[in-house]
């Protein structure tokens, strides 16, 4: 998906910039049609025994599912209780969120909806220090406090 994206805003600085320079727009542009293709849903409240394969299987029937992705944990490889469903087409993925929001999957009611693409993280490597001590908690002032 997030190929995509950046296919679609090359496109769509290119196709502005066509368009500025030739002083005319004609119909709708490229960029708009090939930012259609794929539409992705987010879908939260899986129950943990929900995987790849059962999630595409509950979704599959409203069209030709691209991709289905249960979340994990990094470390214990657990579900994380939500996941995403990439459709080819933006009306099965419409039809399939109306459909399938609060609805029961695996004994767990689901919230469906179309998915919002996450904010860039910034900074490097990011995460807290916490590898020094918390003061708040001692009342000893030289500053190396044990916990």
């Amino acid at each position: 998906m997030a190929f995509y994206n950046r296919i679609g805003n090359l496109m769509k600085q290119s196709i502005s910039q066509t368009a500025v320079s030739n002083g005319n727009i004609t119909g709708p542009s490229m960029y708009n049609a090939i930012r259609c293709m794929s539409s992705k849903l987010f879908v939260g409240g899986l129950s943990y025994q929900t995987d790849d394969h059962s999630l595409k299987e509950a979704f599959s029937g409203f069209g030709d599912v691209v991709e289905a992705r249960v979340i994990t944990d990094r470390e214990s490889g657990r579900s994380r209780g939500f996941g995403f469903v990439s459709y080819s087409s933006e009306d099965c993925a419409n039809e399939a969120m109306k459909a399938m929001d609060g609805q029961d999957l695996n004994g767990r009611s689901v919230r469906v909806s179309l998915a919002t693409e996450r904010a860039p993280r910034t900074g490097g490597f990011g995460g807290g220090g916490g590898g020094g001590f918390n003061r708040s908690f001692g009342d000893n002032d030289r500053g190396n406090d044990r916990y």
